[in-house]
């Protein structure tokens, strides 16, 4: 569909796209649909879970005491608080993530992986990294993984500044 034809919104006439512009943008959504939907398979197929309930795990993985409040949880998978309750409930069910109550502030929760979260996790690892690197890393040279880098970072940092994106910090790099 070309924007280029729709009528102007308040009498302001929008910033269309270039050519390139349009055309880069639409392999960025088509290419992170596609890798997002092979990455859920794969760890779908190889460890039973889907990829949301591979960046909890491993963000917790990742954290001193491998616990977060619920809401840094939260903001650091992208996820609201509903979506993020309901995958650590199924997580909870797994056993692999236990709620406990955040000392010295009873109005939040924290999550904590489990043992059997971290080996679930490890086990679940190395197959989502060679995914990740068979559809990502290996096309790339070195430069192009560099540029890739700076062109996510860049966008981050202007999400980062929205005002609206404001009230949730980016994932941890």
């Amino acid at each position: 569909m070309s924007s280029r034809s729709m009528d102007a919104v308040d009498g302001q006439e929008p910033r269309w796209l270039s050519d390139d512009e349009l055309d880069a943008w639409l392999s960025y959504v088509a290419s992170s649909t596609l890798l997002e939907a092979a990455l859920d398979r794969q760890l779908q197929r190889d460890a039973g879970m889907p990829h949301a309930y591979y960046q909890i795990l491993a963000m917790l993985s990742e954290v001193p005491g491998r616990s977060l409040r619920m809401s840094d949880l939260a903001a650091i998978t992208q996820s609201s608080q509903s979506r993020l309750s309901h995958a650590v409930s199924r997580l909870e069910c797994n056993g692999w993530v236990l709620r406990e109550p955040c000392p010295g502030d009873r109005r939040s929760t924290l999550a904590r992986l489990t043992d059997a979260g971290f080996e679930a996790l490890a086990a679940a690892a190395p197959g989502h990294v060679s995914t990740v690197r068979h559809h990502l890393f290996d096309r790339l040279s070195c430069d192009q993984v560099r540029q890739l880098r700076e062109i996510c970072n860049t966008m981050l940092q202007g999400l980062a500044a929205d005002p609206e994106q404001a009230k949730r910090p980016g994932p941890r790099r």
